[in-house]
């Protein structure tokens, strides 16, 4: 029977390859309290499993997929990465450094006291750290290594055995360190210390505890003028408009069943009906002086335009959104602000970034020329739903493998950015331009989210599959030390930067453990650090690290597999 299993899959090595995504990502969605292992630690788990059947793929389909998830990373961290480049970025870039240093230093000492190959030392530093990218790097550093074919096959193997053991343990040291220890030796109550600074960012009290994500920020409602402890009757709209600030607007008016055009001039009387848009927060507090709310909405509403703008004004540069706010016309709010892949917190205080994504909205009669206005004062308009210039991704990959291709010597070792390291740069130059330029066809989010997913799972499933047969002779040889040290390189530099960052740096303890959870890329202890805190204000931290580090991460593939060779050599003599 298993001899009939193994021939038909030797025959159709594809269905290897899907069983090991679908079975991979159900294990990724078991949840063991606050941790989840993902769907790509996962894959890797079910092909490690599948891969004791001997059943392997051709070695072409992991370089390529490899390619598209290396090319899509830089592609999509390009614009946050150059925008980083200033004097606050890289403030807080000194995490990254932490990062880079500190488990270099580290694995390089246990390699130096374990006698470890270069491909364990590659997969320890590539789980430790939590960064997958880097088994992609050191897997194409250590294929153009002059060794024979056999020892290069066993080295990719323990890469990927490295990997798979001590990621779960960092990913777990991590993710408890961050949300749970590092807020007990700060002796502070996360909770409480979020709340804090989301009231100094200009953050509501209504809006803490996950309301920001439970309620819309902009909102309409409907009102009747009059009423006990009214204002408005009898006041202009310009008048209203300066006690209501510009974060709410009247745009639409009935007065005796006849609609009534706005104007700054135009008084207001008992019995009108307004429709007022705004930010939820400050409506709540201005609709008892409108008057009362109706229910019925059918005659008084109106839809709402939005454009996405990605802000290129240099001047805009470190400016807050209540200051771009101010500037505003009364018919044009924010409704939301991303930065790389995450959208920020609505703060008055937010700080503008180079490349940050503004949605505006406008009432539908005037949004076409409040838009041709201000647009061009924040940046380019970005194309909603636009469609994917492959030609683009095929560019960019194609001259990653010739500038790859370029190699210097370390000693006795060629050292080269290799097919990913290229990739990765040409994609942050392209991604960077694609940004300058909104108005190119380049590669929309959507379709860079599904590149880097599939192109990650499926090289982390071949690599997985090869390792197979070889990860129990690495198992039984290291034992229970691997996942020691992986919790020891894991915890380290983020001790490190713990206190680099509230002794020098004296970061908030909230922005502190975000810059912390970027510096490894690590989505889930950003989840748990949110969740500790009761609102999105780590992730005011967590952009500018994780910009930095998903880049500098991955080029240390190549640099740990030379200088390892050469460590281990020392070590062994």
């Amino acid at each position: 029977m298993t001899n009939s299993v193994v021939a038909l899959l030797t025959a159709i090595p594809e269905v290897v390859l899907f069983a090991a995504l679908a079975i991979g990502y159900g294990l990724g969605k078991i949840k063991f309290g606050p941790i989840q292992l993902g769907g790509v630690c996962g894959t890797l788990i079910a092909a490690l499993i599948l891969g004791q059947l001997g059943v392997t793929l051709a070695p072409h389909v992991k370089t390529v997929f490899f390619a598209l998830f290396i090319f899509s990373l830089g592609f999509a961290g390009g614009p946050q990465f150059f925008a980083n480049l200033n004097a606050k970025g890289l403030r807080l870039g000194a995490f990254c450094l932490i990062e880079v240093v500190v488990v270099l230093c580290m694995v390089l000492a246990a390699t130096y006291a374990l006698q470890l190959d270069p491909g364990t030392a590659a997969g320890l530093m590539a789980g430790a750290a939590t960064e997958s990218a880097i088994v992609g790097t050191a897997t194409d550093a250590i294929s153009k290594l002059p060794l024979p074919i056999a020892q290069v096959t066993q080295l990719q193997a323990n890469i990927v055995t490295a990997y798979s053991i001590t990621y779960i343990f960092g990913l777990i040291t991590i993710v408890i360190a961050t949300s749970q220890v590092f807020p007990l030796l700060l002796r502070i109550n996360i909770r409480t210390e979020a709340k804090k600074l989301w009231s100094e960012m200009g953050g509501e009290s209504d809006e803490g505890e996950n309301a920001v994500v439970a309620a819309p920020h902009l909102v309409g409602r409907i009102y009747r003028i009059g009423g006990q402890g009214s204002l408005a009757p009898g006041k202009t709209i310009a008048d209203l408009g300066i006690e209501l600030g510009k974060r709410i607007s009247i745009v639409r008016m009935s007065r005796q069943g006849n609609d009534i055009a706005i104007h700054p001039a135009l008084r207001l009387e008992p019995d009108d009906e307004v429709l007022v848009v705004g930010r939820r927060d400050a409506l709540i507090k201005i609709a008892p002086l409108l008057g009362e709310e109706l229910a019925n909405i059918s005659e008084l509403n109106t839809g709402l335009q939005t454009q996405n703008v990605v802000v290129r004004n240099k001047a805009l540069q470190g400016r807050t959104l209540h200051e771009l706010a101010s500037d505003l016309p009364p018919n044009l709010h924010i409704a939301m602000i991303r930065r790389g892949e995450q959208s920020l917190p609505l703060l008055p205080d937010v700080e503008l970034q180079l490349n940050d994504v503004i949605r505006l909205c406008a009432v539908a009669a005037t949004y076409k020329s409040a838009f041709s206005e201000l647009v061009p004062q924040i940046g380019k308009p970005l194309p909603e739903n636009r469609r994917s210039n492959i030609g683009v991704l095929g560019f960019g990959i194609l001259l990653g493998i010739f500038i790859g291709g370029l190699s210097v010597r370390i000693g006795d070792t060629p050292f080269s950015a290799g097919t990913g390291g290229g990739a990765l740069l040409t994609g942050l130059v392209l991604g960077w331009y694609g940004a300058k330029r909104p108005d190119l066809p380049t590669i929309n989010k959507d379709a860079l989210i599904l590149l880097k997913d599939i192109g990650l799972t499926v090289f982390i499933a071949c690599v997985g599959l090869e390792a197979g047969p070889q990860a129990l002779h690495l198992l039984s040889q290291y034992g229970i030390t691997l996942p020691l040290i992986g919790v020891a390189v894991a915890l380290v530099p983020a001790l490190v930067s713990l206190l680099v960052g509230h002794f020098l740096f004296k970061l908030s303890a909230p922005i502190l453990l975000g810059a912390i959870a970027g510096q490894q890329c690590s989505t889930p202890a950003l989840s748990g650090i949110q969740n500790a805190a009761g609102n999105s204000t780590p992730l005011l931290g967590y952009t500018i690290t994780y910009a930095i580090s998903n880049v500098v991460l991955p080029l240390l593939g190549p640099l740990v597999v030379a200088l390892a060779g050469v460590v281990g050599q020392m070590a062994r003599s």
